[in-house]
């Protein structure tokens, strides 16, 4: 067995037992997520169980930073990733007004710029490459924002956003390592950490859920799915594409949603229940098949983005043809669910 296979089961191990001690602190502290009309779940549950996920990610880039006395891109992503936890973890513990929070989000995506750089390039498959220029800071930006709030908005059922972390982190073991095709040993270690740390939050988090990921974590790992590709975005315009192929599903769902809402008038940062993965569940299909059906997307996702990198042929068909496609047809089962009943 690897020294990588034994930290992996190691802060899986101090994940599940991490949170089972956090559990009955959130629930003496009634920090507690109370169900209403727009709720997935029935009874008031703990929420801010993703604390383990950040603290084990964090600590495992700290001991890779002293291993390595290398902290130009650790440093960025040590700082920025804690205060936007911290940021969730208040926001968990009392609502903070969004105005607020997009302030503090437009700053740690400033920051990560200034820090790490931004895309310059990407790649788009079958039509080659795409120069941005000086579009290229505020693609990053938007990007930072984007997706460190579409995971907060895609955390909504038992085992979405956690199943999702181990998928996407797995994902980006693969496209980090020596036979990725963006080697970065940070990048590696911190995907390593988000896998494992989340996959014993699974273990509490799965249908039926007996603690919640919160804004502690959900805003964290969408920075951190966005902050990955920066980490090689200097080898090319395919940093940019792998990064969006991993998190395609959440992406998508939260973009299209956005513009559905925008579109009809309605206020698209309010709560509701439009996204797909809702719709699917409000359809009468049960969490644990709605978050398997996009860890498997991820996963997906991920192994294309793998052969984005090794060149197979049918690849750039799949990404950029096969999956609107699958998408679309996500979208017409849906409707013909809510039509059916």
């Amino acid at each position: 067995m690897t020294l990588e296979n034994l930290i992996f089961i190691f802060l899986a191990v101090l994940s599940y037992g991490g949170i089972s001690w956090i559990r009955p602190w959130l629930e003496r502290r009634r920090i507690v997520d109370r169900p209403n009309r727009r709720s997935s779940h029935s009874r008031p549950t703990p929420r801010g169980g993703g604390l383990a996920i950040v603290v084990l990610t964090l600590g495992t880039v700290v001991a890779f930073s002293l291993a390595t006395h290398s902290w130009r891109q650790s440093g960025i992503y040590l700082g920025v990733g804690a205060a936007l936890a911290g940021l969730g973890w208040r926001d968990d513990i009392k609502s903070l007004p969004s105005i607020f929070r997009f302030s503090v989000h437009s700053a740690a995506a400033l920051l990560t710029i200034l820090g790490l750089g931004y895309f310059e390039s990407v790649s788009i498959p079958l039509m080659g490459e795409l120069k941005f220029g000086a579009l290229g800071m505020p693609i990053t930006f938007l990007w930072i924002i984007g997706l460190t709030n579409a995971y907060n908005f895609m955390d909504g059922i038992d085992g979405m956003a956690g199943g999702v972390a181990l998928a996407a982190g797995l994902g980006w073991m693969l496209l980090s390592s020596a036979n990725g095709g963006l080697p970065n040993d940070l990048a590696f270690w911190v995907a390593l950490a988000v896998a494992a740390s989340s996959l014993g939050f699974l273990m509490h988090n799965w249908t039926p859920a007996r603690v919640f990921m919160g804004d502690v974590c959900s805003t964290f790992l969408g920075y951190t799915f966005a902050v990955l590709p920066l980490f090689s975005a200097r080898a090319g315009g395919d940093a940019l594409l792998l990064g969006t192929t991993v998190m395609w599903a959440f992406i998508l769902d939260t973009s299209l949603t956005f513009l559905y809402r925008f579109f009809r008038r309605e206020n698209a940062f309010a709560a509701h229940l439009s996204h797909l993965y809702q719709r699917l569940v409000s359809r009468g299909h049960p969490h644990a098949a709605v978050s398997a059906l996009y860890i498997f997307l991820t996963l997906l996702g991920s192994f294309l983005a793998f052969g984005w990198t090794h060149a197979y042929p049918a690849v750039p068909f799949l990404i950029l043809i096969g999956l609107p496609l699958l998408w679309i047809l996500l979208l017409w089962y849906a409707a013909r669910k809510t039509n059916a009943r």
